[in-house]
């Protein structure tokens, strides 16, 4: 099946036609353009009559229907339970009602598989966007770091409430200035070999080396172990957030081998590839072993939706689990050497949003418009600015976003815009905006979207700290911002509330970083779907889902 041609038969009914016209449909050469046509008409599916002489019309006869002969097969393809395969060509140019009937066939093949030919319980779950690592130290969008979650260890577990809990450290000693980690024994990696402190050590000096987490480790001048089950942390002007530290998914343990990277988590990777990720059980975790055996991944196209659902009962009845999706700033450059380095070009785009954010929800759907603070359950009083003066200047101000902002970018360009302010889009992969940390940013304001991990006090401290946060390189070049840095490693963590609102305020009354919108999922899960509990990111536990079992009468 070749997505070319259900193009061109989706564009281009029997008739006549400049071929000049099918190469542009096409967004080919000409000379590509005479290739393909040619191969098709040798193939049956048209007749092509090339035109003679410059400017003349060509003419084409179909004789087979292009989209109904290729629904056939891929309606083979998933009756046959080969939906891998399947799935990719869901993402062709479809008339709208083959692709409903299409995603409906898909839909039915995903879901909790019980008693399946290998013996195995299984869930397959689409995923709409590709997974970009692995790796836990480059996991830093937040599909990568849910597969990270499961698939490697942490030395320690910290909750919504910032209460710490034991991983692969079973316990440990802490005082001001260091912090001794007792590791548990005979710990196997999905290699079969034990963890020792020395894999310990190296991932974490490799991590607090790292250029985008240097900043958060600054505290700590040396890790190192005194036994194969002992690590020393030292941090000799002390550092309250070392054990919260530890447990993030960046800070997940592994073993590197020249082929892959092993970890010791709940499951193993047994396949990875652009159109599926499956996930295995390892029966040898040293904690609960999941009781689901397989979790499948399977690359569908953007309009499908994700559901957890059981296909072990006939029925379709779902509920809907909540999970907070992060929340949405505008975030202003206030450092770079252009108009929006003054006070009043930035006030007065401060301005512009409050009087505009109310309407987020028209351009993102998911968005809940935030007028107060980023932290949930937070009420900064909102910073009252009187109309300003509007600034004249002379060129657009340059807003840099990524596809996955899309709505809520279109939101800023037409409230801006509509104050007088004019401004340029510049467009970037998800990809792309994760590595586009340099100090040297070319772009005036930035839309940036954030999740927090778990505990919400210190996943904000991230956020101003960490390399891949746009905010994060615009505060290292201001002294007020970077003292306020240095005092979360002296400051007891239970005062990070205070000390957190204190930061934003600043950030908001400086008209810098400027909270945008909440936003939520709403997840539906099968009814027979038990133990759902939502883990890092706002997604769900895999290790502790399992399936009420089909009820024979």
């Amino acid at each position: 099946m070749e997505r070319t041609l259900l193009s061109l038969w989706q564009a281009v009914p029997t008739g006549d036609i400049k071929q000049s016209q099918l190469a542009d449909w096409l967004e080919l050469s000409r000379k590509q353009t005479a290739r393909l046509l040619r191969k098709w008409s040798d193939e049956g599916w048209f007749t092509f009559t090339s035109g003679r002489g410059r400017g003349n019309s060509s003419h084409i006869q179909w004789h087979i229907n292009v989209e109904e002969h290729y629904e056939k097969q891929i309606t083979q393809l998933i009756e046959e339970k080969s939906i891998e395969t399947a799935s990719k060509y869901l993402l062709f140019d479809w008339s709208p009602e083959v692709k409903q009937r299409l995603l409906h066939q898909f839909r039915s093949n995903f879901g909790y598989v019980q008693n399946s030919p290998d013996n195995n319980d299984k869930l397959i779950i689409p995923r709409k966007y590709p997974l970009l690592t692995l790796h836990p130290l480059y996991a830093a969008d937040i599909h990568s770091a849910n597969m990270v979650a499961n698939v490697y260890s942490r030395l320690v577990s910290v909750d919504e409430s910032g209460y710490i809990t034991p991983e692969l450290a079973h316990s440990w000693d802490a005082s001001s200035t260091h912090l001794r980690l007792y590791l548990r024994k005979e710990v196997y990696f999905h290699d079969g070999s034990f963890l020792s402190a020395t894999d310990v050590v190296d991932c974490l000096n490799r991590l607090r080396n790292d250029s985008s987490y240097a900043d958060l480790w600054k505290p700590i001048v040396s890790i190192m172990s005194s036994s194969p089950h002992i690590v020393d942390i030292t941090f000799p002007e002390g550092c309250s957030y070392c054990l919260h530290m530890l447990g993030m998914i960046n800070a997940s343990i592994y073993k590197e081998t020249p082929h892959q990277t092993i970890g010791s988590g709940s499951f193993y990777v047994s396949e990875n590839n652009e159109s599926k990720t499956t996930l295995q059980a390892f029966g040898h975790h040293f904690q609960q072993r999941p009781l689901i055996d397989l979790v499948e991944f399977i690359q569908v196209s953007g309009d499908f939706d994700v559901a957890y659902r059981s296909t072990c009962e006939m029925t379709e009845e779902t509920f809907q689990v909540e999970s907070d999706s992060g929340f949405g700033v505008v975030i202003l450059n206030a450092f770079k050497n252009s108009p929006i380095n003054q006070k009043e070009v930035r006030d007065y785009i401060h301005y512009a949003i409050a009087k505009h954010r109310h309407k987020i929800g028209q351009f993102h759907n998911r968005a809940i418009a935030n007028h107060h603070s980023c932290l949930i359950g937070q009420q900064q009083q909102p910073i009252t600015l009187p109309s300003p003066k509007r600034p004249h200047l002379e060129q657009p101000l340059i807003i840099k976003a990524a596809n996955y902002t899309d709505g809520a970018t279109r939101w800023l360009k037409e409230s801006l815009e509509s104050e007088g302010i004019s401004v340029e889009i510049q467009w970037m992969s998800f990809q792309d905006k994760l590595t586009d940390t340099k100090a040297d940013q070319k772009a005036d304001l930035f839309i940036h979207g954030e999740v927090f991990e778990m505990n919400q006090n210190f996943s904000f401290f991230y956020f101003l700290a960490n390399g891949h946060s746009p905010l994060a390189t615009i505060m290292k070049s201001q002294p007020l911002f970077n003292n306020y840095l240095e005092q979360y490693a002296a400051t007891p963590f239970n005062e990070w509330t205070a000390l957190n609102l204190k930061m934003e305020q600043d950030l908001i009354a400086s008209s810098i970083m400027l909270p945008l919108y909440y936003e939520k999922r709403h997840i539906p899960f099968s009814i027979d779907v038990m133990n759902i509990t939502i883990s890092h990111f706002g997604y769900v536990d895999f290790s502790k889902l399992w399936v009420r079992p089909f009820r024979v009468d």
